[in-house]
């Protein structure tokens, strides 16, 4: 296989440093013995109307997080990357719905050989390249995880006292209607269990123009108007929180690979965690309707 600076082709749109991978590269190396291509996902539902041949699905409700969607323990990540046929030698390429959340899972345990398809699924199958319906379960492999990298993630106790910390934002990438309290989860309803809003002293930065038509991501230049200037500032750590992960993993990708800031964790459980618990500190612009 080509080395990581050979796999961006001809693209200079962002100084991806080979995490990202263009679908003409893809398609050339998809049956490569080291490559294992994932796609991330939040139900089997699009994987089983069709999939980039070869691929394994990871199911996040179901692989990723457990009953109060906190990221599984590291045992059952290490029997995962066993059934997905990944090595520690393997070079994986996530596309889906959640790409940025494997390269983060993968990052957090120090994999070497991570990279993000760039491009939309919907891309990739409207261009004629390789798809299947088809399940095929590659050969299992042994991974024995390193550690986790405690520099990418941040925890629910890690969130709590980082409120009103100086030197540190709290970034809530969610939509307008999440971070407001108007919804909990992202398709508009509500959680019996749990509370809308975000958490207190977060600044609010919606992932809205992140991709181009293609589903490719845009220039650096375009992905420096989303942040502020303190967000990229070097001194500051920043904590990215959303639902459930996706969208956090794909603003830490963007502001740690893509515009080389350093010092971005994401908060995992997001909100889907820390909105189900009873004591934590939650701010609506909307104020709750009374019960």
């Amino acid at each position: 296989m080509e080395t990581m600076s050979d796999t961006t082709g001809s693209s200079t749109r962002v100084a991806g440093h080979g995490v990202l991978v263009e679908p003409e590269w893809l398609e050339a190396h998809l049956h490569d013995p080291g490559l294992r291509v994932v796609e991330v996902d939040v139900s089997p539902a699009a994987y089983e109307d069709g999939h980039i041949d070869g691929a394994v699905l990871w199911n996040i409700y179901r692989d990723l997080k457990d009953a109060d969607y906190r990221l599984v323990e590291a045992d059952a990540i290490a029997r995962l990357l066993s059934r997905s046929g990944i090595t520690p030698h393997s070079t994986v390429v996530f596309y889906g719905y959640a790409p940025a959340l494997g390269f983060w899972l993968m990052t957090l345990y120090g994999h070497a050989d991570v990279r993000i398809l760039n491009c939309s699924r919907s891309t990739w199958r409207a261009e004629g390249r390789s798809w299947s319906r088809a399940s095929r379960a590659p050969e299992r492999t042994v991974y024995e995880l390193s550690d986790e990298d405690g520099r990418v993630r941040a925890t629910h106790p890690t969130v709590l006292e980082a409120i009103d910390t100086a030197g540190v934002t709290l970034l809530d990438v969610r939509s307008t209607a999440e971070y407001d309290g108007e919804r909990f989860w992202p398709s508009g309803g509500m959680e019996p269990n749990g509370r809308a809003g975000h958490v207190p002293s977060a600044v609010h930065r919606p992932l809205d123009r992140l991709y181009d038509e293609r589903g490719a991501f845009g220039s650096a230049g375009e992905l420096f108007e989303i942040f502020s200037p303190a967000d990229l500032d070097p001194a500051r750590q920043l904590i990215t929180y959303c639902t459930i992960g996706g969208r956090a993993a794909t603003a830490w990708f963007v502001l740690t690979y893509l515009l080389a800031r350093d010092g971005v964790r994401v908060y995992d459980g997001s909100w889907a965690e820390w909105g189900r618990l009873p004591h934590t500190p939650v701010e609506a612009t909307i104020p709750p309707e009374p019960n």
